[in-house]
């Protein structure tokens, strides 16, 4: 717990926003949109409407405060939620289309390339060229399977954290983990394709 948790009085302020104060309520929203912000950042690629989510969670979050029972730390309910509104935002999006060997940037290219080609040689801006391919060709995946590849791979979070970010049994993370990457597999092996042809 940092200085900041500690300072501040989360059951006293969950205590004054069950009495419909609107102080407390600010307050508390205050507290806690660091954690949302940073967990919408880290769940939309396209950071559209990156304010309008952060309020849309603390409604759900405001309107669902009675079923809070304490059985978890608050701020993980929270990040329950947030995370469920991400994957249901992305959702709502509409799919992108696929994007072809034509749609890369030079530096995606090259990049990938060099994958192919099995150049050991690593340039300035490869690593960022990567992340960019990387991230476009999870932007193809469903919001669910890119969620936990995120949660996993980029972010190293651990089995037992996903689980208590989203809710879901430790077997369905692995399953959902493994399918991803093999679609993400597919996607990168059509890109493959395409280059060659």
């Amino acid at each position: 717990m940092d200085s900041a948790d500690a300072a501040f009085d989360l059951v006293g302020c969950l205590a004054r926003v069950r009495q419909r104060d609107q102080a407390a309520a600010r307050e508390l929203v205050e507290h806690l949109y660091p954690l949302v912000s940073r967990i919408v950042r880290a769940h939309l690629p396209r950071r559209v409407a990156e304010e309008d989510l952060a309020q849309d969670i603390f409604l759900k979050m405001f309107t669902r405060l009675a079923q809070y029972q304490g059985n978890v730390p608050f701020t993980h309910w929270v990040s329950r939620i947030a995370v469920t509104t991400c994957i249901d935002q992305l959702r709502a999006q509409k799919r992108r289309p696929e994007f072809r060997w034509a749609d890369l940037s030079e530096g995606e290219a090259q990049v990938l390339d060099s994958v192919l080609s099995d150049e050991r040689d690593a340039k300035p801006g490869d690593a960022l060229a990567a992340s960019e391919l990387v991230h476009r060709l999870l932007a193809q995946l469903q919001p669910a399977d890119r969620l936990v590849l995120q949660l996993l791979d980029l972010d190293q979070k651990t089995v037992a954290e996903i689980r208590g970010l989203t809710g879901w049994g430790q077997s369905m993370i692995k399953v959902r983990a493994f399918r991803a990457r093999r679609k993400l597999q597919k996607l990168f092996q059509e890109l493959q394709r395409q280059e060659r042809s």
